[in-house]
């Protein structure tokens, strides 16, 4: 980024994240400073750098969200959107190796480039580039992918870093011997904490909405929408709380049947269930 002006002997300019600035005037002239004079932290250039930061990081968050929802949905997303936001850096950051699927469910790699004409040019696991130009592609949740431990093992192998959680995800499958009528899963219920308000704070934090008594994570999977469900205590108790069983409803709040409920939504409804019980006071010595 180009430097500012930033009142008389200074320039401003973003470096890697950061405000930085330098002189412009004497032998130091040119030379980058460890910290800002006071002159220039006051300076109207310097405050908005500040704030075109924060935009940049809320864009950048923002952007990792919209990839992420279309990553845990599997939905198919026009390639040509993919073409226009591709220049973008931080659409760029949140796109970049994660495992795409075109029109061919077996033709699946890892997402190296998009051209500004559409063509979608991958990494497969032969660490062949492959290009592909259909109307939509699929970042399909990790769950869904039978290559899922090969995937692993080839992106340990390229160095892939994903810039949202995919093919690195925790997934957990669905058994196949779940009782016809159960409706709930107990195997992270009784995580203890202190408060309700520090278990309904931890669900916030991981990205989960909190409504009424319940952790809740919507997920769109095969045409419909299902909600995981966690009891996290009612909401004004003011005294120790503890995780509940683990559930999902429909789109019309009815509950979902254990063995009815889709591959996408058992594992993410699980996911959310293990990391609120991973946040539970653990107690120490022989009595715990």
């Amino acid at each position: 980024m180009a430097w500012l002006a930033a009142g008389e002997g200074y320039e401003v300019a973003l470096v890697e994240g950061r405000v930085t600035a330098r002189s412009t005037t004497g032998r130091s002239a040119g030379r980058q400073l460890k910290s800002l004079p006071k002159a220039v932290r006051e300076h109207p250039e310097t405050d908005r750098l500040r704030r075109f930061t924060e935009w940049l990081d809320r864009h950048a968050a923002s952007c990792s969200a919209q990839v992420d929802a279309w990553m845990v949905s599997s939905l198919p997303v026009p390639t040509g959107l993919l073409a226009r936001v591709w220049p973008d850096e931080a659409w760029r950051a949140a796109l970049r190796d994660l495992v795409v699927v075109g029109d061919d469910p077996d033709q699946a790699g890892f997402l190296r480039d998009v051209t500004p004409e559409g063509e979608v040019r991958l990494v497969d696991l032969d660490g062949e580039t492959v290009r592909i130009s259909p109307a939509t592609v699929t970042l399909p949740h990790p769950v869904l992918l039978p290559d899922l431990e090969e995937l692993r093992e080839f992106a340990s192998e390229l160095g892939v870093v994903q810039g949202v959680d995919q093919i690195h995800r925790a997934v957990w499958h669905k058994p196949a011997d779940l009782a016809e009528k159960a409706t709930q899963v107990k195997d992270f219920a009784g995580g203890r904490y202190p408060s309700r308000f520090g278990l309904a704070a931890r669900a916030s934090a991981l990205g989960y909405r909190v409504s009424g008594g319940y952790a809740t994570c919507r997920v769109r999977d095969g045409g419909s929408t299902t909600e995981a469900t966690v009891w996290i205590g009612e909401p004004y108790w003011d005294g120790d709380s503890e995780t509940g069983g683990l559930g999902w409803q429909d789109a019309d709040g009815r509950a979902v049947t254990l063995p009815d409920v889709p591959p996408v939504a058992w594992s993410e409804g699980m996911r959310m269930a293990a990391a609120l019980y991973a946040g539970r006071t653990v107690e120490e010595g022989k009595d715990a």
